[in-house]
């Protein structure tokens, strides 16, 4: 889980090996400047959104380092990823063209899942939509 203090003083780390202020910040990653003010004073924790964001508009900035302080900023060439626990690898599945089908306990009506999002100890994901 994510610390909000210790996100926020690695977020300000992030702003000033940039020498952005947190206006500038915002407007790189395209987020409303509230939301870095709220991140920046703990009030909020940062979604996977905010993240993502982050990592894609920064490259020196780890995804470990940021979410739990694990590796190191600025990013090294020789930085390696946090060991894979033993998690024996899955195969990789397709979804049919056919639409998934499932009834709730609380309704009588069916659903089509529209996507599935599978998130992976490495940091990666495998996205299925129809």
């Amino acid at each position: 889980m994510v610390n909000s203090d210790e996100f926020s003083d690695r977020l300000k780390k992030v702003m000033e090996y940039y020498n952005l202020t947190a206006s500038a910040f915002a407007d790189r990653i395209q987020v409303q400047r509230s939301s870095i003010s709220h991140l920046l004073s703990g009030r909020n924790k940062p979604s996977l959104d905010f993240v993502m964001k982050v990592i894609d508009e920064f490259n020196e900035v780890e995804l470990y380092w940021l979410l739990i302080g694990k590796g190191s900023f600025p990013k090294t060439a020789t930085s390696p990823l946090p060991q894979k626990q033993n998690i024996p690898d899955q195969p990789k599945r397709t979804l049919t063209d056919k639409p998934i089908k499932f009834e709730t306990a609380s309704e009588n009506s069916r659903k089509d899942i529209e996507r599935i999002v599978i998130f992976y100890t490495d940091g990666t994901f495998t996205e299925y939509q129809k």
